[in-house]
C-alpha cells in the first residue's frame, strides 16, 4: 500500500467509528473510547497528510464528509436522548439552514460543495466534539449556548465568504484573511 492513502484510511476509519457509535450505549466507557478515537483520527489524518506530503483535494473533501457523518451520528444519538427545549432546536435548525444555504450557493457558484476549513469551523468542530463532556459538567442549556453561539458565527462567516468570493478556496482561514486578500 502506498503511503499517500494512509490519511484517507484514517478518515474512513473515523467514519466507521462514528457509525459504530450508533450501536454503543451513549456516555458509557466504550462510547467515550470510540468517541475519543474518532477525535484523535480527526487530528491525525490532516497531520499525517501534511507530514508525508499526501495532502489532496480528495482528502479535504473526504475529511469534510467524515465530519458531516460524525455530526449526523451525534445528532442521531443525542437528540432523542436529551430533553431539548424548543429554542434549542430552533437555534440548531437555523444553523443547519445557514450551512445548507452556504453549500447550495457554493455548489451553484463553484460546481462543488464548498466546505471551508476556517478557524471558526475548526472551533465549532472542537466544541461539538466536547459536547458530551460539556453536557455532563455544565448541563444542556449552557452547552447549547456555547456550541450554538460558536456555530452561528462560523456558519454566518462561511456563508458570507461563499457569497462574496469568486473562486473557491477551501483553506481560507477566516473572513478577515479573505478581506485582507481581496484588498490587494
Amino acid at each position: 500500500m502506498k503511503n499517500k492513502y494512509i490519511p484517507s484510511l484514517i478518515t474512513v476509519g473515523r467514519m466507521a467509528g462514528a457509525i459504530i457509535l450508533l450501536f454503543i450505549i451513549p456516555l458509557s466507557v466504550p462510547f467515550f473510547t470510540v468517541y475519543f478515537l474518532c477525535g484523535v483520527s480527526d487530528i491525525a489524518d490532516g497531520y499525517v497528510a501534511r507530514k508525508i506530503n499526501a495532502a489532496s483535494r480528495f482528502g479535504e473533501i473526504l475529511d469534510s464528509v467524515a465530519d458531516f457523518v460524525f455530526i449526523a451520528v451525534m445528532l442521531t444519538v443525542f437528540i432523542p436522548m436529551l430533553e431539548w427545549e424548543p429554542w434549542m432546536l430552533w437555534w440548531a435548525g437555523m444553523i443547519a439552514l445557514i450551512r445548507l444555504s452556504s453549500l447550495g450557493i457554493g455548489f451553484i457558484k463553484y460546481r462543488a460543495f464548498s466546505f471551508l476549513h476556517t478557524y471558526a469551523n475548526k472551533a465549532t468542530g472542537i466544541v461539538l466534539f466536547c459536547f458530551p463532556l460539556l453536557y455532563l459538567f455544565a448541563g444542556l442549556p449552557v452547552t447549547v449556548c456555547i456550541i450554538c453561539g460558536i456555530a452561528s458565527l462560523s456558519a454566518a462567516e462561511e456563508l458570507l465568504i461563499t457569497i462574496c468570493t469568486k473562486k473557491l478556496d477551501r483553506n481560507v482561514h477566516s473572513i478577515f484573511s479573505w478581506f485582507s486578500l481581496s484588498e490587494n
